[in-house]
């Protein structure tokens, strides 16, 4: 087994939070970096840990459907913290490039698009034949977009 590349600091990732290539024995070892990494940024409680939740399902999803391989970046911006999720499989099919609707009780599997969709305060998709890119926003607990103000939305939690 190849060693593995040592987790970026948060002051040698630059702007970056957090910058991986990831594989199927990465999972876990994603999800601890990329928490332990949001917690020195400030981000804590049931939001982080729901971003971390999402972030979680949708490394899965690359690793279960789309090669195996991705990458994710992690990256703070203003007062949301930021994931983009990329692989180069054989993107995702249509009826799945739409939020969905929530998963029977005794489905096998679709629930990591959802979750993400439910957790995350905003999910963008870019998916095609040579691969996908999956955007998950979060903002951070007690923050307003100027987007949530004009909407009347709160964006507390």
């Amino acid at each position: 087994m190849a060693p593995r590349e040592p987790l970026p600091s948060a002051t040698a990732a630059g702007p970056d939070l957090f910058d991986r290539v990831f594989g199927n024995g990465d999972i876990t070892v994603i999800r601890h970096g990329v928490r332990a990494r949001l917690v020195e940024a400030g981000f804590d409680g049931d939001r982080l840990e729901a971003f971390v939740l999402a972030i979680n399902e949708i490394i899965t999803n690359v690793v279960l459907h789309a090669g195996g391989r991705g990458r994710v970046v992690v990256s703070v911006s203003g007062q949301s913290v930021w994931c983009t999720i990329t692989d180069s499989g054989p993107g995702i099919p249509a009826d799945h490039q739409r939020p969905p609707e929530v998963p029977d009780a005794f489905d096998v599997g679709g629930r990591g698009i959802w979750l993400a969709y439910r957790l995350c305060d905003e999910v963008t998709m870019a998916t095609g034949p040579i691969g996908t890119t999956i955007g998950l926003r979060m903002v951070r607990a007690g923050a307003h977009t100027t987007s949530d103000l004009v909407k009347g939305v709160s964006s507390t939690g």
